[in-house]
């Protein structure tokens, strides 16, 4: 927990004022019972009535102090635990963005998700019960039992047979409700993951007219997240009928034990009122510390799990970096013996034992057949992931002395899976260059061929991108995806078979813009379609995670088996349809 006292010191006046504010609530609640009790035993004796009009104003003006130091009170601990989990949120948001590939498999989408919102929320809700409660619990407690034992110690002892019950009641509700919680939060992991994937997916859901078997997936991950939390839950609720029947036993007791010391004049009736309230405040003290420390339980395990994010080894830092100050300036990319496994354990390579090198500014093309590791190949030239063995060297230094920032910068790729974001097509387009002037803008999206269908748009570049770019078409999205990569202007720019959604006569427009607008940029294109590579100064035919063809178009039609076989296959397709 030592973990997030930094969470705290920016806030510690608000931390230290929620407590201290409460416990003007309990001077009230110590002080509130024998007045009302002096009150009492001067009526019943014939008293003066000026007596009980003064013990009145001063029940008022505690009532007020009280309730001004409840409302500040609680003040100041929502705003310490909103500002605490604010923070902490940002933190681990800013931790998730360092995370590799392989990182971001382990913890899945939805079990992030579930950290960043419900697990943090739970530490924030029970921070907010212990800043006002923590210290008024045990103060009111320790307040009510100075008094009653002050009206009378043998009453007062009727307590003691009782709290043995009571604390064992919540030690071992609390040991075994720990393990039933982080199960309850792993559920809630795998609902956020259905939720995801169901809304991500809608129009596939839709097309494949699947919606009955999601509804019945989710159905299956709500169910089983309703029965953990129940089983969850039952010990929660044994806690409550336990304190009751304690309060109970131990108000009859007091009221049965007064009523023979008030009969035998050994006490005074307005005592039993008082003491009886303070006896009501010790149990209802009790109570309360109990509930907080139950769900404290919770919030344990939810601490655990967003300590579990914050601690993670990223692999991926450039904490020993040589040259952190280092830019890209020419372009230059070599691979030396590079070989990579997706899990360190396994025995079969991705990437085996891959080595070429690639002068700055040139184009090289990579084509291979699915799975031949063409991918995993150009994410070594960013750091996305790291060579188990060999080394990648751009401008003549290892990847792994660069400093991330600097060698990301410098480095444009346009992936796969080509992803926008929800705002306006202007604002993801700025992600290549914040600062970008309007005329760079359109120049960049009339060099990726995407000015045009912009522009039929009502809004034009103000229109709204939907989640992931939905209301656009691929081939937009591809080329929108290609503008913003462009106005990074990039020392390296990788495509990754972004022009698959795209004609032939349009790709190769983009083509001709890429050599107008990014001279002197190393540009490596990984495609499926001959005709995109054609042109290359050097293409790399890969096979099976190995190497298996280095050339140009012509050199590998004579020399390389499985490069032929492609433009064979592609040829005879064309002259098929």
């Amino acid at each position: 927990m030592k973990r997030y006292l930094k969470y705290i010191k920016p806030y510690k006046l608000y931390f230290i004022l929620a407590p201290v504010f409460m416990m003007a609530q309990v001077a009230a609640d110590v002080f509130l019972p024998s007045l009302v009790a002096d009150i009492v035993n001067i009526a019943d004796t014939g008293g003066d009535t000026g007596q009980i009009a003064e013990k009145m104003v001063l029940m008022v003006i505690l009532s007020c102090l009280s309730m001004i130091g409840t409302m500040l009170g609680v003040m100041f601990a929502v705003r310490a635990t909103v500002n605490f989990a604010a923070d902490l949120r940002m933190d681990v948001f800013k931790k998730v963005q360092t995370f590799s590939y392989s990182t971001l498999d382990k913890f899945t989408t939805g079990s992030l998700i579930t950290r960043l919102t419900n697990d943090i929320t739970q530490i924030q809700r029970v921070t907010e019960q212990f800043l006002r409660m923590g210290l008024r619990t045990p103060a009111l407690m320790i307040g009510s039992f100075i008094m009653a034992f002050k009206m009378n110690i043998e009453l007062a002892m009727i307590v003691f047979f009782i709290m043995p019950v009571i604390a064992v009641t919540v030690v071992t509700i609390m040991k075994k409700s720990h393990p039933r919680f982080i199960a309850m939060q792993k559920k809630i992991d795998a609902l956020n993951i259905r939720v995801q994937e169901a809304m991500t997916n809608v129009r596939v859901i839709k097309t494949f007219v699947r919606g009955d078997y999601e509804k019945e997936k989710f159905e299956e991950a709500n169910e089983d997240l309703r029965q953990t939390s129940v089983f969850a839950s039952k010990l929660m609720l044994i806690q409550r009928p336990i304190m009751t029947i304690a309060m109970n036993f131990t108000n009859l007791a007091v009221i049965w034990f007064a009523g023979r010391l008030i009969m035998a004049d050994r006490m005074p009736i307005g005592n039993l009122t008082a003491f009886t309230t303070y006896i009501a405040q010790i149990l209802a003290s009790l109570t309360m510390f109990a509930m907080v420390l139950m769900r404290m339980s919770r919030a344990i395990a939810s601490a655990n799990r967003v300590t579990e994010v914050l601690t993670a080894y990223e692999e991926l830092n450039d904490d020993n970096a040589a040259h952190k100050d280092a830019q890209v300036t020419n372009g230059s990319i070599e691979f030396k013996d590079v070989s990579y496994r997706y899990y360190k354990t396994s025995p079969s390579k991705v990437l085996d034992n891959i080595s070429f090198k690639i002068n700055g500014g040139e184009v090289v093309g990579i084509v291979g057949a699915t799975g031949s590791g063409k991918t995993t190949l150009v994410q070594m030239i960013p750091r996305l992931a790291d060579a188990d063995e060999g080394q990648v060297l751009v401008d003549g230094i290892d990847v792994r002395d660069y400093s991330l920032r600097n060698l990301r910068n410098q480095v444009a790729m346009v992936l796969q899976n080509n992803l926008l974001f929800s705002g306006s097509i202007e604002e993801n387009l700025r992600w290549g260059d914040e600062n970008a002037t309007w005329e760079e803008i359109t120049d960049m999206a009339k060099a990726a061929q995407a000015h045009d269908f912009v522009m039929s748009f009502t809004d034009k570049y103000d229109s709204e991108i939907g989640q992931g770019g939905v209301n656009v078409s691929g081939g937009q999205k591809q080329r929108l995806c290609i503008a913003r990569a462009l106005l990074k202007r990039p020392k390296i720019l990788i495509l990754d078979d972004s022009t698959s959604a795209v004609d032939t006569a349009t790709e190769a427009r983009i083509r001709k813009c890429f050599n107008d607008e990014l001279k002197g940029a190393t540009k490596i294109i990984i495609a499926q379609r001959i005709t995109s590579v054609i042109d290359a100064d050097k293409i790399l035919v890969m096979d099976a995670g190995r190497i298996v063809g280095e050339g140009t178009h012509e050199e590998l039609l004579k020399s390389c088996r499985e490069y032929q076989d492609i433009c064979y296959s592609q040829m005879s397709g064309e002259e098929s349809a």
